[in-house]
């Protein structure tokens, strides 16, 4: 059954619409959801001790101590003032600068002017080494989180990633773990905010606590209006994500080597550049929307706390006026309301903001929540080495995730060990399906497959695949060094030079890679420098070098030789069948001048195994596979 990848777990309210001639609707949230997402600043948190509890204490201890002097420095001050109020009170009082400083009156003021320019000092040294150990942190978590993806992504299934929705969370989850490390420093300084907070409200409190509520509902709207838009910027990335992977593809379609042969044979630039722009436009019109709203909004919210900062001020301005405060006092207060008013506007800005951010985290998380279906069981069995009986398909029925029809059904068959068999048959057949049954990509929906008289289910998974040598059609070609690009059938021995010699020259990939500058360490494919690409052909003997790497028991090529002419195909599969002795192998192949050298051959149609037998039992048999040999044999008369 389909499953769904929506962030949280949740299927998202409602289909996200698209309005006439404009971007997609966003999906808006209650206030319940938006703070909902809270709940993932914890896991988050214990993700960023795990990178380094060291470089996090000391973030911490540094950041508390750093709180702490915007209260002391603007107290200092405040006592900077009245004594000097004082001092310019002094009957008889010093007329030179020589005369004061021999008088000692500036003895205690010295000693204030000292402390204030200590602490300029020491808030600045600070500043500068958290942001040294937040750098280091944020790269480090980056890092980390990054690593974590991908170590899942490869406990995913196959299912997952061939399903577009699946794609677009991973797409959001990728961004998130390197996206969102700007939260990390977030949340330490609203930590470190916070904390200066109550430092200063501890002061306001002593003359005028009343002030502190005036403040509060005077910044309230601020931070309902910021949540608001915070949520709906979230909403709009969210449903978008399609988009935004169609904008990246477009991209990188329109500027790649892989493309660019094409797109200039065709002339493909002026609808890539099109669609692109469609597609930004788009995205550029939503955000300006959005964009404006939330900064019209922004100014009132901000206008009402300015007003409520200034009847503050007024208050205290005309209780100095009345003597109960002193100058002093009057700097000290006016000081303290202007950076707690300030603050608060920030730690409200900011606490909507990390909600706001917690929503891109639930996208993180939500992936990690992502569990695989196919997996070892707790008591796997061995795989066989050799195998002695070989693998059973029976009555084996599968069928894709969404798709109407069966790719495979009532599949039965036997592949004995060491046999070669040869898979045949027309687009859609089901041959590339059984390989991916075969080798536990996905499972049966009916029947089962046995191996030496047990279910596939039984194995080790890790085992399982580790025994089997697979070279698709659509191989991957890595941007690589050649050695590389063939060790990856057998990465653990990566430096086995030998091993990789040796598949290299079973495949006749050997001669490619002694054309080559930098022979077995040259950088092939043309993404990175100094690489050097190499023809179709030349690609797939890489490639097919990857399954003798392995030195599996189990052998399958599943068409990776279409891009080689007739001969050196024939060549390869001839080699195949020779160094596949005691192996049990698979072919797949199109041409029957290559297949006819199998011990059987398979003809599978409409999902299940229509004929059996050798090349001449099936000519003979006049059947789908003379009728396909014929059709070949006729091009080339």
């Amino acid at each position: 059954m389909p499953r769904s990848y929506s962030s949280g777990g949740r299927v998202p309210r409602g289909a996200p619409g698209r309005a006439p001639g404009g971007p997609p609707l966003p999906e808006i949230r209650t206030f319940r959801e938006r703070f909902g997402a809270l709940k993932n600043l914890w896991p988050f948190l214990l993700m960023v001790w795990r990178t380094s509890p060291y470089l996090a204490s000391a973030s911490l201890a540094l950041r508390l101590a750093r709180a702490l002097l915007p209260i002391a420095t603007l107290f200092v001050g405040k006592l900077i003032i009245d004594d000097v109020v004082l001092l310019v009170q002094v009957p008889d009082k010093p007329q030179t600068l020589s005369q004061w400083v021999n008088s000692g009156l500036l003895n205690w003021l010295g000693l204030l002017l000292l402390a204030e320019f200590a602490l300029a000092v020491l808030s600045d040294i600070l500043g500068r080494v958290v942001s040294l150990i937040d750098s280091l942190l944020s790269e480090r978590v980056s890092n980390v989180s990054s690593v974590r993806l991908m170590q899942h992504a490869a406990t995913l299934d196959l299912e997952d990633f061939e399903d577009a929705e699946f794609q677009d969370q991973l797409e959001r989850a990728r961004r998130q773990s390197s996206g969102r490390m700007t939260l990390m420093g977030q949340l330490l300084s609203q930590a470190q905010d916070m904390v200066t907070v109550a430092s200063f409200a501890a002061g306001l409190l002593v003359y005028a606590p009343w002030l502190i509520v005036l403040l509060l509902l005077a910044l309230v709207p601020a931070f309902l209006g910021e949540a608001h838009f915070n949520a709906q910027s979230y909403s709009l990335d969210f449903v978008r994500t399609p988009e935004r992977r169609e904008l990246d593809y477009v991209r990188q379609t329109a500027a790649s080597v892989e493309t660019a042969k094409e797109v200039k044979i065709f002339g493909l630039h002026s609808f890539l550049i099109d669609r692109y722009v469609r597609l930004a436009t788009d995205f550029y019109a939503a955000n300006r929307k959005l964009a404006l709203r939330r900064a019209g909004w922004g100014g009132v919210f901000t206008a009402m706390g300015t007003v409520g900062y200034y009847l503050a001020y007024a208050y205290i301005v005309l209780r100095t006026l009345g003597g109960e405060f002193s100058i002093g006092d009057l700097t000290f207060l006016a000081g303290s309301f202007r950076r707690l008013r300030t603050l608060l506007e920030g730690l409200l800005s900011s606490f909507s903001s990390t909600a706001g951010q917690a929503l891109y985290l639930d996208d993180l998380f939500a992936f990690f929540q992502v569990k695989p279906e196919i997996l070892s069981p707790q008591n796997p069995r061995p795989f066989p080495h050799p195998i002695s009986q070989g693998f059973v398909f029976e009555d084996v029925g599968f069928i894709y995730p969404g798709a109407e029809s069966w790719a495979v059904r009532h599949l039965s068959f036997t592949l004995q060990a060491g046999e070669v068999v040869a898979l045949v048959g027309e687009n859609g057949a089901g041959k590339t399906t059984l390989v991916k049954l075969l080798t536990r990509l996905y499972d049966p929906d009916e029947g089962r497959i046995l191996l030496d008289g047990h279910d596939l289910r039984e194995y080790d998974l890790e085992a399982l695949r580790g025994n089997m040598g697979v070279i698709f059609q659509d191989f991957v070609r890595y941007n690589l060094s050649a050695s590389d690009n063939i060790a990856v059938g057998r990465i653990t021995h990566r430096d086995d030079h030998e091993r990789i010699s040796k598949a290299a020259s079973r495949s006749q990939a050997d001669g490619v890679i002694a054309r080559l500058p930098g022979k077995y360490e040259q950088m092939i494919g043309k993404r990175f420098k100094n690489g050097v690409e190499l023809s179709g052909g030349e690609w797939q003997k890489i490639a097919i070098a990857r399954a003798y790497m392995r030195e599996a028991e189990v052998l399958i090529l599943d068409e990776p030789t279409a891009a080689l002419d007739a001969r050196a195909e024939f060549e390869v599969f001839r080699r195949f069948k020779e160094l596949s002795e005691g192996k049990t192998a698979i072919l797949i192949s199109h041409r029957f001048s290559s297949v006819r050298m199998a011990d059987r051959i398979l003809v599978l149609a409409d999902g299940k195994v229509e004929a059996a037998g050798t090349h001449e039992e099936l000519l003979a048999q006049e059947g789908r596979y003379a009728e396909l040999f014929e059709l070949q044999a006729a091009g080339y008369r």
